[in-house]
């Protein structure tokens, strides 16, 4: 994997002598630099079929930007049905920035180009009394200034982002060494947020791949160390059975909770212990196993059959108690297992229950899409549980009734969950809607993506096709996309939002699962939580050595 030749420059020549720079030196070009072997490039779109569609997603990419451009500036979110905006994340460009390779990936590099100068003169900086967001800022800020630099090599997008990487770092800096909620980017000052004394898993174990290289990019050991600690913190941590709990004491850095999830308190922390592994070349075995831990305790536990369609679904549970619940978050999980399956060693009959719970996952997901008038997905539902009987004291539980199924012989050759599931009327749901609101999340479409290209089965793009169809039917606005109220009425009323992710990931992945050839090929570059790709290197000697990687 390339690799620059020489470190970073100190960021001492100042933001205003960099854009100087561009102006005078590189923006008569406007062209994109010539890219190395293996590196994305821009779609060709050879198939009938699918070309047009892609061309489709990025017609509403180009839509969707340009009436944030209009209405909103360079402020964080565009509010479309009132034509304002909203600095709901520090006020730095949110969109913009989160939008950055959404572009590079979709070809639309005056786009790109045109925001360098935007960049070049951000400066991170916040009122005293202001803080940023620790896991939100890291996810979205800081890895989408790293994937506009992995994909583009400008340097001024990894000289911002060693700037806002070392003015997160006091947010490391707690008597556990696990990140507070919040920091201001000038003083350092740390703030507890909403979640003050403790800290959410999620939050805390989903900064590694964008410190890991960072590090790797600019020899700075205090960004490998900071976020290495906290991974040796999960790997010492006293649990069952890879049961993460949600919560965490952020004085001790000991779980304080019973809650095992891969909701929204949790999500993303199973994605990441994955993808150090990935990242680093597989030579991170303490994440790998990790993973492999908690994905086998949530295969055991978590997974779930409801009542009469038999739809695979995973919940959370709180002393063992599952609660049924269904996040529309939580369906990145299939993805995430199907990029398992491919990647791990695993044993013949391991490899095939984690294939079939994602693609159980991922059909029900789907289901909750097609189930409804606008074609749109829910964000929570309650899902009608099989009841415990004496005769079926594990209830709906689905390491159970698998178990069953093979030692009945596999009868029709297709295990419980997996098998296919029509669209159900309002009145044959076997779910009740708790959140009945749509975000424009990208979690279901990045699961087909993932499962479309490591299968090749064309049913996941046909069903990414139909949810675009419904976001341009529904979501649709004079000035940009809104989230909805309810999915369960067409025409749906609309929220006024248009949140960040919808063009850093529900667009990107809608493009990639549309697009014939691999742009973003998944054996070279690895999506962080907020949809920014990242290429798999290698440490070197050196950096082992100086970061003390075994």
């Amino acid at each position: 994997m390339h690799k620059p030749t020489a470190r970073l420059i100190p960021f001492s020549l100042g933001a205003g002598f960099l854009v100087w720079v561009l102006l005078y030196f590189a923006w008569p070009l406007l062209e994109p630099p010539p890219l190395p072997p293996g590196f994305p490039r821009p779609p060709r779109h050879p198939s009938k079929t699918w070309g047009p569609r892609a061309d489709a997603v990025r017609h509403a990419f180009m839509y969707a930007y340009t009436e944030y451009k209009e209405h909103a500036g360079n402020d964080d979110e565009l509010l479309p049905l009132s034509e304002g905006s909203v600095n709901n994340f520090n006020g730095w460009g949110l969109t913009l920035i989160d939008s950055l390779d959404t572009m590079w990936i979709m070809g639309l590099h005056h786009e790109f180009y045109d925001t360098l100068p935007v960049v070049a003169n951000m400066t991170f900086d916040m009122e005293e009394k202001r803080y940023a967001p620790f896991f939100e800022t890291v996810i979205r800020y800081l890895g989408g200034l790293l994937s506009a630099y992995a994909l583009s090599r400008e340097p001024v997008f990894l000289v911002r982002a060693d700037d806002l990487g070392s003015r997160l770092l006091p947010a490391l800096r707690t008597n556990s060494g696990l990140p507070d909620y919040a920091v201001n980017t000038v003083t350092g000052q740390r703030s507890g947020g909403w979640t003050k004394g403790t800290v959410l898993w999620a939050e805390v174990a989903s900064c590694q791949l964008e410190y890991k290289y960072l590090a790797h990019l600019t020899g700075r050991r205090q960004y490998y160390d900071s976020v290495e600690h906290i991974m040796d913190i999960m790997r010492d941590a006293n649990i069952t059975d890879g049961m993460f709990p949600t919560r965490w004491s952020l004085s001790k850095g000991v779980p304080i909770n019973k809650q095992f999830s891969v909701g929204a308190f949790a999500d993303s922390a199973h994605e990441y212990f994955l993808k150090q592994w990935l990242l680093t070349s597989k030579s991170e075995t303490k994440a790998r196993d990790l993973y492999i831990r908690a994905v086998n305790s949530i295969i055991e536990n978590l997974l779930y059959l409801s009542r009469s369609r038999q739809m695979l679904y995973v919940t959370d549970v709180t002393n063992g108690s599952p609660s049924h619940l269904f996040e529309h978050l939580s369906c990145f999980l299939p993805g995430l297992l199907a990029l398992g399956a491919q990647t791990l060693e695993l044993g013949p009959r391991d490899r095939r229950i984690h294939q079939w719970a994602a693609e159980g996952l991922a059909q029900t997901c789907w289901l909750t899409y097609a189930d409804h008038p606008t074609g749109l997905g829910p964000d929570i539902v309650l899902m009608d549980q099989i009841r415990k009987t004496p005769e079926n004291p594990h209830g709906g539980l689905w390491i159970a009734h698998l178990e069953e199924w093979e030692d009945a012989g596999k009868p029709g050759g297709v295990p419980p969950g997996v098998a296919p599931i029509r669209p159900a009327r309002k009145g044959e749901r076997d779910y009740r809607l708790r959140n009945a609101g749509y975000y424009l999340r990208p979690e279901t479409v990045e699961s087909f993506y993932i499962l479309w290209r490591t299968t090749g089965d064309e049913v996941w793009r046909e069903r990414g096709w139909a949810v675009f169809q419904a976001i341009e039917k529904e979501t649709r606005t004079d000035n940009g996309y809104a989230s909805l109220v309810s999915v369960d009425k067409s025409p749906a009323t609309k929220k006024n939002e248009m949140p960040s992710f919808f063009l850093a990931e529900t667009l990107k992945y809608l493009f990639l699962l549309f697009t014939d050839e691999e742009i973003v090929p998944l054996d070279q570059w690895v999506f962080n939580t907020e949809a920014h790709p990242l290429p798999i290197f290698e440490w070197t000697a050196q950096e082992k050595e100086a970061y003390g990687i075994l």
